[in-house]
């Protein structure tokens, strides 16, 4: 005899309904975007908390910081100061939003996702175009650093359009594990990397002094150089966009709070001692990227301890741009596992693509802060505040705590759309103002 509807004993809640009590909602039926991986070949949801976070950490701490001694010169101390700690409690909060978002939909993998869910078809291939775009430009900075690195070492030893031939198949190389779990044993090395050159820098422009002593609390100055640095600023917390990737192979996803608390603290601590001590030292003429504020001998040095920092930071938002792609072509179908030759030979073919792609935009755009400030600009967005929104849609004023955030949210959607106008005029006055930014040269750059 059949139960009545009334009387079926219901299933106990699951981990993830639980997980969305908060939201007053039934959860989504979507899959898992790798799937069931119990008897899988490869395994992506293999990483813990700290191996995020570190992947984090060398994905954001890495070209970002370079510039900041120059925006402090261009801004004066004191703002640049209330900047890297007010956008770094500006980023925590929106990278938390990120999680809350992602725990809401865990089918959702990459902005592309994440732009199906509020806007439908139109929404994933916007932002997913979007996404793409900008990981491949950030591809790019970290080939035209590696360029510079090279000049500097080599005393621009040969064209530079061979260097970033050279960056390029490293990089690629590097990109062509395809779980998170083994690049981040590559990311300790470029985290130690960065923090050694770093180091070398402050001490040895503290010894020697380059600057003429003189520094700015305040600086006078105009809407064009000031916010351009502004940009610079925003580009150094610019790593948000490859937060879902990550989220998605951790094993425990309800851990990545504590993964974006470390790599916060770590990043704007970072961030604010190398600005104030390389731009103490290094004057009103320092450097950008930072590395070059000092002696050529020590500023060689520096730059060959910072080798892993600019490959590794590359390539970890090399392989969240594969992985974009691999996963949309791949979703729901056992090639995403498989250890065979369609599978590897797509994965390489990916890479290979994007890689060259990345080394064009390098030789096209090859000054270093105009490319920062390009990239910022066309994509360091208030998408986060418009996840908010989504996330509380119709509870907006339902307390005062409501009423705060939603203040808060619009706020950050309302900063995003004026760095996408503001900054693309800035960005685009500079490549064009700039007389060394001679598309595919030979000449040195550093």
């Amino acid at each position: 005899m059949a139960l009545n509807p009334i009387d079926r004993v219901e299933d106990p809640p699951s981990d993830r309904e639980k997980k969305h009590e908060y939201y007053g909602e039934t959860p989504p039926t979507y899959d898992d975007p790798f799937g069931d991986e119990e008897f899988a070949e490869v395994k992506y949801r293999t990483l813990h908390w700290w191996q995020c976070a570190m992947i984090m950490i060398a994905e954001t701490i890495s070209l970002g910081i370079l510039s900041l001694p120059s925006a402090m010169a261009a801004l004066g101390l004191v703002p640049t100061v209330i900047l890297i700690i007010g956008l770094g409690l500006v980023a925590t909060y929106t990278g938390y939003v990120l999680g809350q978002f992602k725990l809401r939909y865990p089918h959702v993998h990459s902005m592309a996702d994440a732009g199906e869910v509020l806007l439908g078809r139109v929404g994933r291939e916007v932002l997913g175009t979007a996404q793409l775009i900008f990981l491949i430009f950030i591809m790019g900075s970290h080939i035209l650093t590696f360029i510079v690195m090279m000049n500097t070492l080599t005393e621009h030893g040969t064209c530079s359009i061979v260097f970033g031939i050279v960056g390029m198949i490293i990089s690629f190389v590097c990109t062509l594990p395809r779980t998170l779990k083994k690049v981040s044993w590559l990311s300790i090395s470029s985290f130690i990397s960065i923090v050694a050159a770093l180091l070398i820098t402050m001490i040895a422009i503290g010894i020697q002094r380059p600057g003429d002593g003189k520094i700015d609390v305040t600086v006078d100055t105009n809407l064009y150089k000031g916010f351009l640095a502004v940009t610079n600023i925003v580009f150094a917390y610019a790593g948000h966009v490859a937060f879902f990737g990550f989220i998605s192979e951790m094993k425990t996803p309800t851990d990545y709070p504590k993964t974006l608390y470390m790599l916060q603290a770590t990043d704007t601590s970072m961030y604010t001692i190398a600005a104030l001590v390389i731009y103490r030292y290094g004057g009103r003429d320092v450097a950008s990227p930072a590395l070059g504020s000092t002696s050529t001998l020590v500023s060689k040095i520096a730059y060959g301890i910072a080798i892993p920092t600019i490959v590794i930071a590359g390539v970890i938002n090399g392989h969240v741009a594969c992985k974009y792609i691999y996963v949309r072509l791949f979703r729901n179908t056992d090639r995403m596992h498989k250890r065979n030759l369609a599978s590897i030979g797509s994965w390489i073919l990916i890479g290979l693509v994007l890689w060259t792609l990345a080394w064009i935009i390098a030789e096209a755009i090859p000054v270093f802060n105009n490319l920062l400030s390009l990239i910022t600009a066309l994509f360091a967005n208030g998408m986060s505040g418009i996840f908010w929104l989504f996330l509380n849609k119709g509870r907006y004023t339902s307390s005062p705590r409501k009423i705060f955030l939603t203040v808060v949210n619009l706020i950050i959607v309302g900063i995003g759309g004026c760095l996408c106008g503001l900054g693309l005029y800035v960005s685009g006055k500079a490549l064009h103002d700039n007389p060394s930014s001679a598309s595919f040269s030979c000449a040195n750059n550093a």
